[in-house]
């Protein structure tokens, strides 16, 4: 296959952002081609995302768009973005995937090789060189857009929107404006609160009843 079929000069919209020279941009290059976002968009994007990050004894400085960016704050631009990652590499596993058209799904695509990222078009790499060295060049994964869920035609009719229960003002406000049509809409009655039940007044304790009392000497001789 001739070069000019597979691989196809872009430099991500770089030169209409007003930047000139040459630099390490292959995170926001790649990430603008494939995705189709402003290549200032994705710069900024990269620069606030490495503000979060830490550094250490082994990562003395942070990522920065214009001379490089750390894995970890690629795939935390790229799952903002909504992109899913797809591993083609493991722990002691080979190479099994190359920068190969046959090798890779058609769409759009942002493939991780060797200390580098290229968009990757429907086949057709889309970079500022060659960097598939000739179909040989190993891929760690690749990232693509999230797959659009999309209804049948004959579904959509059945499809019914959800909708807010109207206020009273706006009620009014409805009868107000049919009060000149031919039919005009029943004005909008108040509804009515809701009944509270009745509540029950708490029954007083009896007291309890007198004891029966002596009959006296008399009562008892005379009764």
């Amino acid at each position: 296959m001739a070069r000019a079929h597979y691989f196809r000069f872009h430099d991500g919209g770089r030169a209409a952002a007003g930047y000139r020279g040459k630099t390490g941009d292959c995170v926001v290059r790649s990430i603008a081609i494939a995705t189709g976002l402003p290549y200032q968009h994705i710069y900024d994007l990269v620069n606030r995302a490495s503000t979060r990050e830490r550094t250490g004894t082994r990562k003395r400085g942070i990522s920065n768009a214009r001379t490089g960016v750390y894995k970890s704050t690629i795939h935390r631009v790229m799952k903002e973005l909504g992109w899913v990652w797809t591993p083609t590499m493991q722990i002691s596993s080979g190479c099994t995937v190359h920068l190969r058209p046959r090798e890779l799904p058609s769409g759009r695509l942002v493939v991780s090789v060797s200390k580098h990222l290229t968009a990757m078009i429907d086949g057709v790499i889309h970079d500022t060189h060659d960097c598939s060295r000739r179909g040989k060049r190993c891929v760690y994964g690749y990232w693509q857009p999230p797959p659009s869920r999309s209804l049948h035609p004959r579904q959509i009719e059945f499809v019914q929107p959800r909708t807010q229960p109207r206020s009273q003002e706006q009620r009014r406000a409805d009868w107000e404006r049919s009060i000149d049509r031919a039919i005009p809409v029943a004005p909008p009655t108040r509804p009515a609160p809701p009944s509270r039940p009745a509540r029950r007044k708490p029954s007083r304790p009896q007291p309890p009843p007198d004891p029966p009392r002596r009959k006296s000497f008399f009562e008892w001789l005379f009764g």
